[in-house]
């Protein structure tokens, strides 16, 4: 029995697997809070764009926080 494709398969999955895990690297995230509400967590997904606790906004990260800075909202820190 060849021994070699099936390792290489399976070095090629687990390999794939590491890729895959990986992309969550990008992500950072900050809190951001104001007199009108709770406290509220912004990431900055692997696309650029910012999530509000978990929830995609569709917006560009950097515009999303200026928008709600200038809003009142205090974030970082």
């Amino acid at each position: 029995m060849n021994v070699r494709k099936p390792l290489f398969l399976l070095l090629l999955y687990f390999s794939w697997l590491l890729v895959a895990c990986g992309e969550d690297d990008n992500r950072s995230c900050t809190i951001c809070s104001s007199d009108q509400t709770e406290e509220f967590e912004v990431c900055r997904e692997s696309n650029g764009e910012a999530s509000v606790n978990g929830e995609d906004t569709a917006t560009d990260y950097d515009v999303y926080i200026a928008d709600t800075e200038a809003a009142g909202a205090a974030c970082g820190g």
